[in-house]
């Protein structure tokens, strides 16, 4: 018998979306922050890992990569990236990264930097993006929409790379967002 879809099964067509409109116009990079304050929302409210389990559009759209479209090697996550030391050292320096984006935008907010329109790739390689500027709004707005971009894209690609290699969700394994949700989950049973 096949499986009933939901109205959620096919969310993996937001993250072909929000990529594609962020290649053509940075400024739709804000969306993401529905993606980076949804599951922490839902987890404080006591839905525990509910994003993960049935919203996340990235893990569905890594699933139907490396499952459906056969993608993925199906071979076993190593060890070291399930163990908490992995987890939580991926989770902090994702952290870092994030505030460290955060304060490049404060730095072109008070004009002691300039914006800077390029797509930093796995945190290091500055890819020049200029094109997706297509119109001009406060440079801070924009400076963090280079940024966030930066992140969402890197995740992603990290994504495939494990997808290719392992299972097709195995990013989730040590996804930052599931990171934290878990880690408020856990905080949660604590104080019950």
């Amino acid at each position: 018998m096949k499986k009933q879809l939901h109205w959620y099964d096919r969310l993996w067509i937001v993250t072909i979306i929000y990529l594609g409109l962020g290649f053509f116009n940075i400024l739709f990079a804000w969306l993401g922050l529905i993606f980076f304050c949804l599951p922490l929302i839902l987890a404080i409210g006591g839905k525990d890992k509910l994003y993960c389990n049935h919203y996340c559009d990235r893990g569905q759209f890594l699933a139907l990569l490396g499952g459906r479209l056969g993608l993925s090697r199906k071979r076993d996550i190593p060890g070291w990236m399930r163990s908490k030391a992995f987890r939580y050292g991926f989770l902090a320096f994702f952290m870092v990264m994030f505030f460290q984006m955060l304060y490049t935008t404060w730095l072109v907010f008070t004009g002691a930097r300039q914006l800077g329109m390029s797509v930093r790739l796995l945190w290091t390689f500055n890819v020049p993006w200029h094109w997706a500027y297509p119109v001009e709004v406060t440079p801070w707005a924009a400076q963090f929409a280079f940024g966030f971009y930066s992140i969402m894209l890197t995740s992603t690609l990290i994504g495939i790379v494990v997808m290719v290699l392992f299972k097709p969700r195995a990013w989730c394994v040590f996804c930052p967002m599931g990171t934290m949700t878990q880690l408020i989950c856990k905080v949660k049973a604590k104080e019950e």
